[in-house]
């Protein structure tokens, strides 16, 4: 059996913030990452929740940056 696909609500999107540099954060394409281009941060999202640890998050090269916007 699959998980279901879980989404984050857009209103819950517009409210959270890189907890970083506190700059806003972008939905990538897939849906399954939070951006923030400030830090060059990517935060995953699981099951709905974005996990905006700093421990969670992953760099991003400044170049992977026009593949995931």
């Amino acid at each position: 059996m699959t998980e279901p696909r879980h989404v984050v609500d857009v209103r819950t999107l517009e409210i959270l913030v890189c907890p970083l540099t506190k700059t806003r954060l972008t939905l990538s394409p897939d849906g399954s990452e939070l951006i923030s281009i400030a830090a060059r941060l990517a935060f995953p999202i699981r099951q709905g929740v974005p996990m905006l640890s700093l421990d969670e998050a992953r760099s991003f090269d400044p170049d992977e940056i026009k593949t995931v916007l």
